[in-house]
């Protein structure tokens, strides 16, 4: 065989044509001109690029993999898919950074709970169940507000320690902070509470709040009881309750070596006495299963959940259950949005940021289930619909997106497009 030759061409190819449906989609949902509504920071001179330009272009960097502050350079050169989604140009990432070092705990404080605000009434659903949850994320320099604390994976390496509410039925972020290394979850709980549940939730009615051990105390409990929220928490096994546990003998097969029985317990120190789903695994059926040995007994390994609701026992442990799902928009978060990786010397950037990197996740989670009916994960996504190579063409004075598409897709495609057009707001959930 001969060899391949080498040609050059000047042609304006994307190879992002598939974002047409986005652009299309976040056109339809007018979050754009809402951000014009909020008191976001300005650029100080006439030259300087409408913020709403910089938060989209930031989002369309996310979404078309970039997941560090340089990454946003990319799309700089991407003539074609500035001209799908109408811009003149994209600014670099030392735009971007300067821009996110204009906020400040004043504006995250007000911006981003209207902003999720506005984004939760945009969608039509019934009771909702909302998921708390932290994560780590570990830092190599000397970030502010990254400090030594709990970091299971990275002992000794300084974190942030983000703190999240997810809606259930609608994969989306309801709330999310950014917090320092050395944070426990139940630090600054009542605040983060409050923006989460009487603003950012405020016109939405809240069914279930479901949480890991770390969330587990009186505080935290007392502030759901008073608003009449149902709750099911995962326990910590303290040295007092764990001699509970032991003690019970009255315990209920839901199959073969996984038992449930239950507890009315007032813990040390505090006023309340709660109901206790507990749950025994017998190591044997469940070698990987996780919970606690109680006392180094090998035979089984236990989990405790306080709850308020009066359901069966099995059908508490089943709701627990299905709360996994959350630690699978954390890593949906961090291996497709860089969650990990957007970072900034002052802490008040970085959180804007994320904050503004969970919109994108709540639009792309909008877009998935309104649009195409599928939960596959943005990385999925970009080669399955986004990555589409095009080139813009001149047609009787109109501007032409030309995708590369086979034929037998394409219906598909004009499908999608369809999909759009008829889709209504407020978008709805079953």
């Amino acid at each position: 065989m001969g060899e391949l030759k080498i040609a050059y061409s000047d042609k304006k190819v994307t190879p992002w044509g598939g974002m047409k449906l986005l652009k299309d989609f976040i056109d339809h949902l007018q979050i754009l001109p809402y951000l014009n509504e909020l008191n976001i920071p300005q650029p100080n001179s006439n030259r300087g690029y409408d913020p709403t330009i910089l938060i989209l272009g930031f989002w369309l960097s996310i979404i078309t993999g970039g997941n560090r502050f340089s990454h946003t350079d990319w799309l700089r050169y991407d003539t074609t898919l500035q001209s799908i989604f109408e811009l003149d140009k994209l600014p670099s990432s030392s735009t971007y950074n300067r821009f996110f070092y204009k906020f400040d705990i004043e504006k995250n404080s007000q911006i981003f709970p209207q902003l999720q605000q506005w984004f939760m009434d945009q969608f039509k659903v019934g009771k909702l169940t909302i998921d708390l949850d932290s994560t780590v994320i570990t830092r190599y320099g000397n970030q502010e507000g990254s400090a030594i604390g709990y970091n299971p994976k990275k002992k000794g390496r300084k974190s942030h320690h983000p703190l999240m509410a997810f809606v259930d039925q609608t994969k989306m972020v309801a709330n999310a902070w950014l917090r320092a290394g050395n944070t426990s979850d139940t630090n600054n709980y009542k605040a983060f509470l409050e923006e989460t549940f009487d603003v950012v939730l405020k016109n939405k009615s809240v069914g279930l709040v479901r949480a890991d051990s770390g969330f587990y105390s009186d505080k935290f409990l007392s502030w759901f009881e008073k608003r009449d929220l149902n709750y099911v928490i995962a326990v910590k096994f303290y040295e007092n309750f764990k001699y509970e546990i032991g003690s019970i003998e009255d315990w209920s097969s839901i199959t073969k070596g996984l038992d449930v029985a239950e507890l009315y317990f007032k813990p040390n120190n505090t006023n309340n006495t709660r109901r206790y789903i507990l749950v025994r695994k017998k190591v044997e059926n469940y070698p990987n299963s996780g919970g606690k040995l109680l006392f180094d007994e090998p035979t089984y390994r236990y989990s405790a959940y306080v709850t308020n609701l009066t359901l069966p026992l099995d059908q508490v442990y089943n709701i627990y259950n299905t709360r996994a799902d959350a630690e699978n928009r954390i890593k949906e978060l961090k291996y497709d949005f860089g969650l990990d990786n957007f970072a900034l010397d002052k802490f008040y950037a970085t959180e804007a940021a994320h904050r503004f990197m969970l919109v994108a996740y709540n639009i792309m989670a909008l877009f998935k289930h309104q649009i195409l009916q599928t939960n596959m994960q943005l990385s999925t996504l970009r080669s399955y619909c986004f990555a589409l190579g095009s080139w813009m063409t001149n047609h009787a004075n109109e501007k032409v997106l030309n995708i590369s598409l086979p034929r037998k897709r394409r219906p598909w495609m004009d499908g999608l497009f369809e999909n759009i057009k008829q889709v209504t707001k407020p978008y709805k959930y079953k």
